[in-house]
């Protein structure tokens, strides 16, 4: 049972539910290949049913945890933290990122976009989804946008969210992993007749890392 003053400290972005970190390389999008530290915080209730980290879904199932010792630990790994989930926006932020950029490390979010955007980031990846549409100004303020490819009626959502980014946002089209060899075959036809959108491939799934 997590007592009120914890609770408190967690609705106030204190302390966050925390899954687990890790050092590795990220392996999707516009960084990939690159040394990250990730931060995977606990609570979603987006419920993709392919979601590969439903483990993280009940945020009751993670120690909520001080951010100061989060902090900590990332800066002794990496100068480049990726904050993910879950969904990491069902939580403030701000005390977070700011913690972060004072130890002058680059923030980078990945999120849904469900809830409203907290916390000064240095890249943001929108990957919206269905079942729980982007909130307030994130589609203008995202870097790249990341739509997952698990069938046919994606490549037309991919267009509807396209429509919603920044002119400089980067947009890409990535294979939901269990319908993978059915739907790379499509993303690379349709990437090849719309140019506008780049291949993102969970590169870390195939080198068998985190």
């Amino acid at each position: 049972m997590v007592s009120e003053n914890v609770m408190d400290l967690v609705e106030k972005g204190l302390m966050l539910p925390l899954m687990e970190e890790f050092y590795t390389i990220q392996g999707e999008g516009y960084h990939k290949g690159t040394a990250a530290y990730f931060i995977r915080v606990g609570g979603c209730d987006v419920g993709c049913h392919w979601c590969d980290v439903k483990e993280s879904w009940n945020a009751e199932t993670h120690p909520p945890t001080p951010i100061h010792s989060i902090i900590d630990n990332a800066a002794s790994h990496s100068d480049t933290i990726v904050v993910t989930g879950g969904e990491p926006l069902t939580w403030d932020m701000g005390p977070l990122t700011m913690g972060l950029k004072e130890r002058s490390l680059k923030t980078h979010i990945e999120t849904s976009g469900a809830y409203p955007l907290t916390g000064t980031w240095d890249w943001i990846c929108l990957s919206p989804k269905k079942n729980k549409l982007p909130v307030g100004d994130i589609h203008k303020k995202a870097n790249e946008l990341k739509v997952i490819v698990y069938n046919k009626h994606d490549f037309v959502f991919a267009e509807e969210q396209a429509t919603k980014v920044g002119k400089d946002c980067i947009l890409y089209l990535q294979p939901e992993w269990s319908v993978r060899d059915k739907m790379v075959p499509l993303i690379v036809d349709y990437v090849m007749k719309n140019p506008k959108w780049k291949v993102s491939l969970q590169t870390h799934k195939y080198l068998n890392i985190p």
